[in-house]
């Protein structure tokens, strides 16, 4: 089973929009990937819910990050990254596919993440090229 760090965006994007995001993190509930989280990762969600654009009230926000914690493994890094100057809050996300001795990291920022194309040896990839890669596997073990 492949274990994922996935950037924030894809968490928001599964609890607001459904589609793709939302069966990546469906995937991960049943147990098909491991999805690794930290702390970090957890607030950057919370901060983004309970910002204008989306301005979920607290409950729902606390329900949300209760239901990712069933179904996540929480990692403790170690160390603190400045990979990404432009953005300093996504080195949170490399931090966490290192401890997480993360596979993949599933990204749909196009702007910082995804040109990296790997961190210490772990390919950064689309949401959808992980999908389709992933359902390919599932394939062949058939």
């Amino acid at each position: 089973m492949p274990r994922v760090t996935a950037d924030t965006n894809i968490y928001i994007s599964g609890l607001n929009f459904g589609g793709a995001p939302e069966r990546f993190l469906r995937l991960a509930e049943a147990g098909a990937i491991q999805l690794v989280i930290s702390d970090d990762i957890m607030a950057e969600v919370a901060k983004v819910l309970r910002g204008d654009k989306f301005a979920w009230p607290e409950p729902e926000i606390e329900k949300a990050l209760r239901q990712l914690s069933r179904f996540t493994e929480r990692v403790q890094p170690t160390q603190r990254l400045d990979v990404i100057q432009a953005d300093p809050s996504d080195n949170r996300i490399l931090e966490c596919a290192e401890a997480g001795k993360a596979d993949y990291i599933v990204t749909g920022d196009k702007r910082h993440i995804l040109p990296l194309g790997s961190h210490a040896g772990i390919p950064i990839v689309k949401l959808a090229d992980f999908l389709r890669q992933l359902q390919g596997e599932a394939g062949q073990q058939r």
